[in-house]
């Protein structure tokens, strides 16, 4: 229940901290994000019941939302042209890197005997990190200080443009998520270890949006999104037959494919679709997120229905989980399949367009010198 209320809350915190983006700025959200998750660690560590609990997730996603919602318009606000996209695949590389760090710090205080408490409390360090760096720094100034307001970014998010992204970062974020989920306990059952599966994906996640730069500048974001397509499909269609080493095979070349779907999308917005601003960069992450509290019940079906298609061939135990689980990612498969064909006609459409500000620029230049 914690899971899913946290689920929900996150994404409202980041469609809401958009547009007080444009009215309060970065600094006061991100000091707002600090409290509240300060807020919700000490609150989860001393919770005594269900609602204390869920008082202190509601903290939390309130904070993961909000400090989202300030540091992906930042970026862009800080970076010009493709720098955007270069730089917000390395401030997310931190989400994936967070895990692994997070997953083998927790590792080895369970085998210390350490309690959940202090597991829990051991966050404060990197949260105090976050708020001694952002402590006295100056801060860009924002769009709306330029003169771009709310409603300036509402209509540019009702462009035809914008709607078919936010379309496609549905299915990106469930092709992530979803999958990350689910691959764990699935493709535990053929073998592999779930820690180091974990560890594999989300570290390579976090290695390939930091070294982002390169692949960006020279495929541009509509090239890293098909590729990225392409890749995350043919990594899952392997997982949903694999067993024993390639498991881990399937594995790496599923997340070299994902890694670059969130920011990528993200950056793609601030490229091309600018005017949206620091609303419509939250309203997409809020897409992402919420998908997954709509997909993933769609996907619990599958592995219902699937574990009884397993268990009336006669299947038990470990054999029908696999069973049940591969099929259902094959199943997940279409979800980057129908992502190939969209980026493709993205890519056809966008192939000789600039980002806005270097069409400014370009128009400029070829102003009449009087």
């Amino acid at each position: 229940m914690s899971i899913r209320w946290h689920s929900w809350v996150f994404p409202i915190a980041m469609i809401f901290g958009g547009p007080l983006y444009n009215i309060i700025g970065p600094r006061k959200i991100i000091w707002v994000a600090f409290v509240t998750h300060l807020i919700g660690i000490i609150s989860t560590i001393f919770a005594d019941g269900f609602w204390t609990l869920l008082l202190s997730t509601f903290f939390v996603g309130l904070g993961n939302g909000t400090v989202e919602a300030a540091c992906n318009p930042l970026v862009a606000d800080m970076y010009e042209g493709k720098l955007k996209t270069q730089m917000l695949n390395r401030l997310h590389m931190w989400f994936p890197g967070g895990i692994v760090i997070g997953s083998l710090v927790s590792k080895y205080m369970t085998e210390a005997s350490l309690g959940w408490q202090l597991q829990m409390g051991i966050i404060i360090i990197p949260l105090v990190i976050y708020g001694l760096l952002f402590a006295g720094q100056a801060f860009p100034e924002t769009k709306a200080e330029e003169g771009v307001s709310n409603v300036t970014n509402i209509k540019a998010m009702l462009s035809p443009l914008y709607i078919f992204m936010l379309l496609c970062m549905a299915l990106t974020s469930i092709s992530e998520f979803g999958t990350t989920q689910w691959v764990e306990p699935i493709l535990g059952k053929a073998g592999a270890s779930p820690l180091l599966i974990l560890a594999l994906v989300t570290g390579l996640m976090a290695v390939g949006r930091y070294f982002a730069g390169p692949l960006v500048h020279n495929l541009n974001p509509t090239g890293v999104l098909w590729t990225s397509a392409l890749i995350t499909t043919i990594g899952i269609v392997l997982m949903s037959q694999s067993t024993g080493t390639m498991v881990y095979v399937s594995a790496v070349i599923f997340a070299i494919g994902v890694c670059y779907f969130w920011p990528t999308m993200i950056g793609f917005v601030a490229e091309y679709i600018p005017k949206s601003g620091a609303f419509g960069l939250s309203i997409m992450g809020g897409m992402g997120m919420f998908s997954t509290s709509i997909f993933q019940p769609i996907i619990g079906g599958w592995i219902d229905d699937e574990k009884r298609n397993a268990a009336a061939r006669g299947l038990t135990g470990d054999a029908m989980e696999l069973a049940a689980g591969q099929e259902v990612l094959d199943n997940m498969a279409i979800f980057p399949a129908i992502l190939i064909i969209a980026f493709g006609v993205l890519w056809f459409m966008m192939r000789n367009k600039k980002p806005d500000h270097q069409q400014d620029e370009t128009l400029v230049a070829e102003q009449p010198q009087l």
